[in-house]
């Protein structure tokens, strides 16, 4: 039940002169997303005492925003292929918008049909921006069906990201949090209020997890600051406070984040199974997987096994093609189960962890995790004696010692840095975001309305820019056209700056 202040919350507008909806509102959003009321478990048709194991899937969604509009214009890279359909894999630009609109329809078919489907759902921000900027309102208005309708929208759950899709390890600090209410005011704007109300999940681009502490502990605080309650993450990414692979992926997790002062963050995690290959979600292994699941013990109480996974949505031919008939069979599979025994069932991620905290497996009783190599790290700074410099040294020391480790993190793309060769794009990211910070962190400080420069045109086109400079797709894909994509953005950056100064 979402409380009445919710209602009375003003309609933001998507678009403001031009460009979305990314700032200005933020006690608003701290006033939606602080409340503990829980989102799913009133609207719930599942039985957890019924259930043996249970599956949760999620599809990522993302296109960059890239300078190659009309005068070095943004636009997004969907419109992009479309317009130069010639090129590359360019061809796929129809299919590729359909995927971005297909649950719209597949979930009130299957659920006219009997079925209990569920599915998570990750867009990036630029994505969203870029549909509504190629004026696809009819991908954005399916969405809404179903997750503005009441009859559909307990079936679909959205995944909080980054809206930049900025991997976390390389994204300025003072941004993390810019980011994440970016996505936030971009999400409220298009479907509403209440819908943001209920995304209580948070999946980071690349399925990136720092591991070096401090940016570790800042992300997690930045997701807890921003109202969210879990955060998806690989399982070869975390390990167990005592440095081993986690005996039982199948369980929630407690994450746990400890800076180089000493301090601890600490939030919810879904462990991520297996590896990125798409075909695991287009061919919907997660819910094969599960039927060889059983329910566990944890506190003493019973729940069901879940397995989780993600998968882009739109990349390959086996989510552009078999997904759709896959996800139907399995719909189709779990409702013409028997009425004897526990069965398999899909969930969402806050479903299911509302359903076990009303069977009274509240967050202390989950087993805890850590970023990969934490553990190396304070064995060698005593809990007593842990300082900014006697960690630096010891990441020093293991970096020494152990070179195949590092403290960029990881993610589902381990075997490229996120890092090391992007100078050239790193450089320019990290001056517009200082001089991003310089700019506005004064006048924010010393004003009485912050509103009034959060809203502002000045600040939200700076901050536009530099978010998108962060976006991975500008190292993702290589030296040549995409990281001249990122220099032609960090002048535009550092022109509206600088027009502003």
């Amino acid at each position: 039940m979402l409380t009445a202040a919710i209602h009375n919350l003003p309609t933001m507008p998507e678009l403001i002169d031009g460009l979305p909806n990314i700032s200005g509102w933020e006690p608003e959003l701290a006033s939606v997303m602080q409340s503990q009321q829980p989102v799913f478990l009133t609207n719930t048709n599942l039985r957890l005492e019924e259930v043996s194991a249970a599956f949760a899937i999620a599809l990522h969604m993302h296109q960059p925003t890239i300078p190659a509009g009309v005068d070095r214009g943004l636009i997004n890279h969907l419109q992009y292929m479309f317009e130069h359909s010639q090129e590359g894999d360019n061809h796929n630009a129809a299919p590729f918008a359909w995927c971005y609109s297909r649950m719209g329809d597949l979930i009130p078919e299957l659920v006219a049909q009997g079925c209990n489907p569920r599915v998570m759902l990750d867009y990036s921000g630029n994505l969203l921006w870029g549909l509504r900027q190629m004026e696809r309102h009819d991908i954005l208005d399916n969405l809404k069906r179903i997750t503005c309708d009441p009859t559909y929208q307990p079936y679909v759950e959205w995944l909080g990201t980054m809206w930049g899709h900025a991997v976390v390890s390389s994204t300025p600090i003072p941004d993390i949090k810019l980011h994440i209410q970016a996505w936030q005011h971009h999400f409220a704007a298009i479907f509403g209020w209440e819908a943001l109300a209920r995304v209580r999940g948070f999946s980071p681009p690349e399925m990136h997890l720092p591991n070096h502490p401090d940016t570790l502990y800042e992300f997690v605080k930045a997701l807890t600051d921003c109202g969210y309650r879990w955060v998806l993450v690989q399982e070869h990414s975390v390990e167990t406070l005592t440095g081993e692979a986690l005996p039982d992926k199948y369980l929630p997790h407690q994450l746990v984040a400890r800076n180089s002062q000493g301090e601890v963050a600490t939030i919810v995690a879904l462990i991520k199974t297996q590896g990125s290959d798409t075909k695991l979600v287009g061919q919907m292994q997660p819910y094969y997987e599960a039927k060889t699941r059983d329910r566990q013990t944890l506190g003493e109480i019973s729940i069901p096994s879940l397995v989780t996974q993600i998968g882009d949505g739109e990349n390959g031919g086996v989510m552009m093609n078999e997904f759709p008939d896959a996800f139907k069979r399995a719909c189709y599979d779990m409702r013409d189960q028997g009425t004897s025994g526990a069965k398999t069932v899909a969930m969402t991620g806050t479903e299911y962890l509302e359903l076990i905290a009303a069977a009274g497996v509240t967050p202390d009783r989950f087993p805890t995790c850590q970023a990969i190599h934490q553990h190396q790290i304070w064995q060698r700074v005593p809990s007593d004696r842990i300082t900014p410099e006697a960690v630096a040294t010891a990441i020093a020391d293991l970096q020494q010692t152990h070179p195949q480790i590092h403290f960029e993190g990881a993610s589902w793309t381990n075997h490229m840095s996120w890092v090391r060769g992007y100078e050239n794009v790193l450089t320019p990211m990290n001056q517009l975001s200082a001089q991003f910070h310089q700019q506005f962190d004064p006048l924010l400080a010393q004003s009485t309305d912050r509103a009034a420069i959060t809203r502002s045109h000045p600040y939200r086109q700076a901050l536009l820019h530099n978010l998108l400079l962060q976006t991975s797709c500008f190292r993702y894909w290589g030296q040549g056209a995409w990281t001249d994509y990122a220099q032609q953005i960090y002048e535009q950056g550092k022109a509206a700056i600088s027009d502003h100064s």
